[in-house]
C-alpha cells in the first residue's frame, strides 16, 4: 500500500469516528442529535432523514427547532423522533418542531463519557488494524523481494508515525468531546 493510500483510508476512520460522536449528547444541542433520524414519509412510501426534509437550528443553547420545507409532513417527522427513541420529547408549534433538552444529570454526563470512550477506541482500534493491513503488505513485499530490509525498515517507520498521528488526531477530538460533556 502506498502512503496516500493509507492516509486516506485513516482520513475515513477519523471522519467516521467525527460523525459518531457528534451524536453523542453534551447539554448543548446541535443539529448532529437528529440530522440522521430516519422518518417515513409521504404516507409511509419513502424513508429519508430529518437533514432531507427540513433546516435544523440551534436558537438557544437547550433547544432545537426543525423547520420542514414541506409543511405538511411536520407531524410524520413528529413521530419519527419520538420512535427514534433519543430521549426528547419534541412539539409542534405551527409549522416547526421544537425539541427543548433537558439539561444532564452527572450520571448522565458520566454515560456519555464512557460511550465516547467506547466510539474512540473503536476509532484507535480501526485506524490499527488499517496499519496492520499495510504491514502485511510490506512483509509479503520483502518476501518477494521488491524491498530491501532497510526500505522495510524505512516503511514499517513511515507507518508507524502515520498511525501515530492519527490516533493522536483521534485523542484530540475525544478529549474535545469530553471537555464539552463536561462542561455544564
Amino acid at each position: 500500500m502506498q502512503e496516500d493510500q493509507i492516509r486516506s483510508r485513516m482520513d475515513k476512520v477519523l471522519e467516521n469516528v467525527r460523525a459518531d460522536i457528534a451524536t453523542i449528547r453534551t447539554g448543548r444541542a446541535t443539529p448532529a442529535l437528529v440530522e440522521d433520524v430516519s422518518v417515513l414519509v409521504y404516507g409511509g412510501q419513502q424513508k429519508l432523514r430529518i437533514l432531507e426534509l427540513a433546516s435544523i437550528t440551534a436558537p438557544e443553547p437547550h433547544s432545537l427547532l426543525i423547520s420542514p420545507w414541506d409543511k405538511s409532513i411536520v407531524g410524520e417527522i413528529r413521530k419519527g423522533l419520538e420512535s427514534a427513541n433519543l430521549g426528547f420529547n419534541p412539539v409542534i408549534t405551527g409549522e416547526e418542531i421544537r425539541i427543548n433538552l433537558s439539561p444532564l444529570t452527572a450520571q448522565d454526563r458520566e454515560n456519555y463519557v464512557k460511550l465516547l470512550n467506547q466510539k474512540l477506541e473503536s476509532g484507535r482500534v480501526q485506524v490499527r488494524q488499517a496499519r496492520q493491513e499495510s504491514m502485511k503488505s510490506i512483509k509479503q513485499k520483502a518476501e518477494s523481494k521488491q524491498l530491501t530490509e532497510d526500505e522495510v525498515v524505512r516503511e514499517e517507520k513511515k507507518l508507524q508515525a502515520l498511525t501515530d498521528e492519527y490516533i493522536a488526531k483521534i485523542e484530540e477530538v475525544g478529549e474535545r468531546k469530553e471537555a464539552e460533556l463536561r462542561t455544564l
